[in-house]
């Protein structure tokens, strides 16, 4: 009887494993590529962490977004997808349905996030991130998470969709529900769910009278020009538009900072660049961090449709599979030096922003939303340092998203700009 020197897997989902999940995913890469694991919510399910199976798994249309396919008894039902989205009846959005709905869905959102939407819209962000380092400039420190990072792209996504000004307050209140309790109690993320889900139907009935030029406007157009768009559909997508669109954006802004204090060679490098007026490291840079560490550690949920393969691994129909990005974007066999971080890596086809059919819409978004945010940072706070030790920062509990829950940082006091 031959020995099996394989060493036992490293634990998964402690929060010394929340901290730095690389290691522990390295091995998986290594021994256990396509590996079938219990979830902190008792579900079982196929976690993929190679670049190869990943990018073929994403695009893979077996496997189905909708949790109809889920195999599980009934009490794992609700424990996959986004808390209280099926109490609060906003399952039809673009992350729990395979075509053709989600093909006719999509077409319709996407005009609003084409380039050019996005370039228009580079002003108000701008304007966003100035409006909220100003309201901690004089104080010599603040926690970048609460005070910059998580606002930022709750007002932006706000104005984008048409939420009066008077309201987004609102809307903050109940975002910080959901990021506070995301990996906790469910009930407190629900309650907040149909919080969003009653205004946003009110507000889609509001905008009937009077449509503007925002998005939640151009939803209602679409469908009154017959895309059938019904009403649960376009607060489903007004949703899943708000939450894709700013916890991600939050945990981009946080885990990118974060990545800079931790490596001054690279911030002085970008740091340069800016002073110097080339933005070129900054486009790079901003692809990079997300590679190196990004906001979205899992891909969202997929469940296969009948018996499938992957990376050797055989699947059964209704069986879970969670694509891990974070481990595939470390992948040693499409990266050179992945653990290392290269703000100017040129060859960056990571997947932070998934692959597919369902790739990320918001990416261009994010991507300004990032870029304004760093930027703006570093020439504005040039001697912005962590005021924490890193082993002591926390890192939020949950299954899909990785962030920080606080990030203190201390710099020289300013004067703000207005």
């Amino acid at each position: 009887m031959h020995e099996n020197h394989t060493p036992p897997a490293p634990p998964l989902f402690t929060w010394e494993f929340a901290s730095d999940p690389y290691p522990a995913y390295a091995w998986l890469r290594e021994h256990a590529p396509v590996h079938r694991t219990e979830l902190p919510s008792g579900v079982e399910a196929w976690l993929v962490t190679r670049y190869a199976d990943a990018r073929q798994a994403l695009a893979d249309q077996r496997l189905s977004k909708n949790p109809v396919h889920h195999s599980e008894s009934a009490h794992g039902k609700g424990k996959v997808g986004i808390p209280g989205e099926r109490s609060a009846n906003l399952m039809t959005h673009l992350l729990n349905i395979d075509p053709p709905d989600h093909t006719r869905l999509r077409r319709l959102v996407s005009k609003a996030f084409t380039p050019r939407r996005v370039a228009e819209f580079a002003p108000r962000v701008q304007e966003l991130t100035d409006q909220l380092i100003d309201g901690f400039v004089e104080k010599g420190e603040a926690d970048l998470i609460h005070e910059f990072a998580f606002p930022l792209p709750i007002y932006a996504i706000c104005d984008m969709l048409g939420v009066p000004r008077e309201d987004q307050d609102d809307f903050r209140d109940w975002a910080g529900m959901m990021i506070r309790h995301g990996g906790g109690p469910r009930g407190g993320v629900a309650r907040s769910v149909k919080k969003m889900r009653t205004y946003l139907a009110e507000l889609i009935h509001r905008k009937r009278e009077d449509l503007g030029e925002d998005l939640i406007s151009g939803l209602i157009r679409a469908s009154d020009h017959g895309e059938h768009l019904t009403e649960n559909e376009a607060a489903a997508m007004a949703f899943i538009l708000l939450f894709a669109g700013f916890e991600t954006t939050v945990n981009l802004i946080g885990n990118g900072t974060y990545a800079l204090l931790r490596h001054p060679d690279q911030r002085e490098r970008l740091q340069n660049a800016l002073a110097d007026g080339d933005e070129s490291l900054l486009a790079t840079g901003i692809e990079e961090l997300l590679r190196y560490d990004g906001p979205v550690e899992l891909a969202t949920w997929r469940f296969a449709t009948q018996d499938l393969t992957i990376g050797g691994q055989r699947i059964a129909e209704g069986d879970p599979v969670l694509v891990v990005l974070a481990a595939a974007d470390r992948d040693p066999e499409r990266f050179t030096d992945p653990d290392t971080l290269d703000l100017s890596r040129r060859d960056n086809q990571h997947l932070g922003y998934g692959h597919g059919i369902h790739y990320c819409l918001g990416a261009p978004l994010a991507r300004l939303e990032g870029q304004a945010a760093i930027a703006t940072l570093l020439r504005r706070l040039p001697d912005l340092s962590l005021a924490a030790e890193p082993g002591d920062l926390r890192w939020r509990g949950g299954l899909i998203m990785r962030g920080l829950r606080t990030l203190p940082v201390e710099f020289t006091p300013k004067s703000p700009l207005v």
